[in-house]
């Protein structure tokens, strides 16, 4: 069993997205960007349920989204919780339910909407061998590290440097073990699951991931996610032209 767990709770106050919508119910090209991720999972084929973990006052919202798009694979919607890591959790608990320890869970923040079906592929194939998987990206720039961001006297080298995207895989037996113990060691908010494992002292697995796999976190990115979609669709009309010649 594969399930793809996205987590959909927070507002976007970096996006400066409007109080009345949450930056993954924004909408690209008709579509809302929760949509738009949630189907890269709906189409592919090893992919069998998705769990959505979202923002408790949009679930209703979210619900009547996935009706009319026609998403079939969704198995529950939980509340989201005050923070990434709550709104993890209780989505990986529900996964949890109807779960073997050595299913994989395909954990994936709802605001990535340009996945590729290789690297959910890549996700699965190195889940399967070493119970975690990590795509990363090479840093293209140098890092400076400053405690007061104000002064600085440490730099990093930037070809041991990488980004951490999603989705990351785990199977069931690890994530839950990991969870487990970040409560009991008062581990309340890490990052990514990637750095809850590392916390606990735990290697994980790291593999290629994709440039134009986008969070979208900024204005900036969604200027850039609406222009790939509009080229997207000006690409599509001139083919079109060129087909039927007019």
């Amino acid at each position: 069993m594969i399930s793809a767990m996205l987590f959909a709770g927070g507002s976007g106050t970096r996006m400066g997205a409007s109080a009345d919508v949450p930056k993954q119910f924004l909408e690209i090209e008709g579509k809302s960007i929760i949509i738009r991720t949630m189907e890269h999972f709906e189409n592919h084929p090893l992919v069998d349920k998705i769990v959505v973990a979202c923002k408790a006052d949009w679930i209703d919202e979210l619900k009547k989204q996935i009706k009319h798009f026609g998403i079939t694979k969704v198995e529950d919607i939980v509340p989201g919780g005050a923070n990434g890591f709550e709104s993890i959790h209780n989505g990986v608990v529900r996964v949890a339910e109807y779960s073997k320890d050595d299913d994989i869970i395909l954990i994936c923040d709802g605001v990535r909407p340009m996945l590729s079906e290789e690297l959910i592929d890549n996700c699965i194939k190195y889940t399967k061998k070493y119970e975690t998987a990590v795509p990363v990206t090479p840093s293209i720039d140098s890092l400076l590290y400053s405690e007061d961001g104000d002064t600085c006297n440490k730099s990093y080298k930037r070809s041991s440097m990488y980004i951490t995207q999603a989705p990351q895989g785990y199977t069931m037996k690890k994530i839950l073990w990991a969870h487990e113990e970040a409560e009991k060691r008062g581990i309340l908010n890490p990052v990514s699951s990637s750095e809850l494992m590392i916390e606990l002292g735990e290697s994980v697995h790291l593999y290629q991931g994709e440039r134009n796999n986008i969070k979208v976190t900024t204005p900036e990115d969604m200027h850039t996610l609406r222009s790939y979609f509009y080229y997207e669709r000006y690409r599509t009309f001139a083919k079109e032209v060129m087909k039927y010649g007019f």
